[in-house]
């Protein structure tokens, strides 16, 4: 909890020079009379956008706020928001909003006036008030962030929220840890003082408290309450990103009929934090994808996810990953995750349709070896235990199994007495008696 106001004469004053340095590239100069959360914030808004625009155009219609709000679990805990924290500050001036995890606004209540004055900012339901859209918020940087946030008056990126201040605090699911949304209240000075980052901190643990209570008593069958990217209209209609890491020629992300071809580092960086859900912090990534991590520079890994942001922010901006700890807020499919649940579920049909070869082959980052070898060694254990005579040969057409000798000679076992192909495995298999020997 800060020791002085965010609304405080000081650093309002601060933010106000800041301002007027946006665009004239000496920003970095006045940068540190910001307070570090709000600096951070507005140095990725300026990647995402350059300079703030109004939001308006991001509104949903009634039709698509519909779809989101049925399938938010947080419709589960709106009266636990509505209890402890909008009939508290009800005549006061502030408003209560929740959102999803993308920054899009589901509900927004409060007096019927002060409702209205909030209008002029676009700060509406189905409005997106992400980085992306608005610049430095504190729905949207706490979302970034993943944790409680505080912005007033100037230190918002976008002007026309000057004369507004916000709290919020990022909600998340009690069986995962994801994040699934964001709760806030705007309004006045009286949006940023001591006790509200605290009142909000206890209101959404009693909303997570109460989630659990529901998963565990009313959706025992529900894996998760993350809320999936396709059910997020207005960036993804029906269309999930699908990464494709192990086809050899380069990595790709598709998503319909939009391709995007991946720098080796990005590729390496997005495949790790999909095998990472919960999130990574930056040492851990560093760990990941140098051998020497000791000599690795810690803001060469921020230069690279700060491009990493801005390439996905054009291409689904669901992807764009979060911060404190690095990690993804929608997680992508990808062919190397498929293989796994394909082969957990015995269907190797499938599981060898999506393998088209090691995972990212000319990698030699630490984290990315660990996860070829575990795609591979699950895909290979699965075909020597219960792999057909038609799926072993088809297996044994990847380069990197003309040599392994347990796999061909399981493929001999199971090949029928009178198949053609019986030939070709005991050549193989002559070839690499005849070269041990040799050697």
């Amino acid at each position: 909890m800060p020791l002085i106001s965010p609304a405080s004469m000081a650093l309002q004053r601060s933010a106000m020079e800041a301002h007027e340095t946006l665009g004239s590239g000496v920003l970095d100069h006045i940068a540190w009379q910001l307070r570090d959360v709000v600096r951070e914030s507005w140095l990725r808004s300026m990647e995402f956008k350059g300079a703030a625009e109004s939001n308006a155009h991001t509104v949903l219609s009634d039709e698509d706020l519909r779809g989101l709000r049925t399938a938010s679990p947080l419709r589960l805990v709106l009266p636990v928001f509505d209890r402890l924290l909008l009939e508290p500050t009800r005549d006061t001036g502030l408003i209560l909003a929740i959102g999803d995890p993308t920054g899009r606004l589901l509900w927004v209540k409060g007096d019927s006036q002060v409702l209205r004055d909030a209008e002029s900012m676009a700060f509406v339901p189905g409005a997106d008030w992400s980085e992306r859209a608005v610049g430095t918020s504190a729905p949207g940087t706490a979302l970034v962030t993943g944790g409680g946030v505080q912005v007033s008056g100037a230190e918002h990126f976008d002007p026309i929220a000057h004369r507004w201040s916000c709290t919020a605090v990022p909600i998340h699911a009690p069986d995962t840890g994801e994040m699934i949304g964001v709760v806030d209240i705007t309004g006045g000075a009286d949006a940023v003082a001591a006790h509200s980052l605290a009142l909000l901190k206890a209101a959404v643990a009693a909303a997570e408290s109460e989630l659990r209570w529901h998963q565990q008593h009313h959706e025992p069958v529900r894996r998760t309450f993350a809320v999936p990217s396709a059910a997020v209209p207005s960036t993804a209609p029906g269309k999930v990103s699908m990464l494709r890491l192990t086809s050899g020629t380069g990595v790709e992300l598709r998503r319909g009929d939009k391709r995007l071809e991946l720098s080796s580092r990005h590729a390496e960086l997005l495949a790790l934090l999909c095998w990472h859900p919960r999130g990574l912090t930056g040492e851990e990534l560093v760990e990941l994808l140098h051998l020497n991590p000791d000599a690795a520079d810690m803001g060469t890994l921020r230069a690279e996810m700060v491009r990493l942001r801005k390439v996905l922010t054009e291409f689904d901006p669901l992807l764009v990953p979060l911060s404190r700890p690095y990690r993804l807020r929608s997680l992508p499919t990808s062919d190397a995750r498929e293989v796994l649940c394909a082969v957990e579920d015995g269907d190797l049909d499938t599981a060898l349709a999506h393998y088209a070869g090691p995972v990212l082959p000319r990698s030699q980052a630490p984290g990315i070896e660990v996860i070829r070898d575990e795609v591979f060694a699950a895909l290979r254990q699965g075909m020597l235990q219960d792999g057909t005579d038609a799926q072993l040969l088809r297996f044994l057409e990847l380069p990197e199994v003309h040599d392994d000798e347990e796999v061909l000679g399981t493929t001999l076992q199971v090949l029928p007495a009178r198949s053609p192909r019986r030939a070709m495995v005991v050549a193989a298999l002559e070839r690499l008696e005849r070269l041990e020997s040799a050697g």
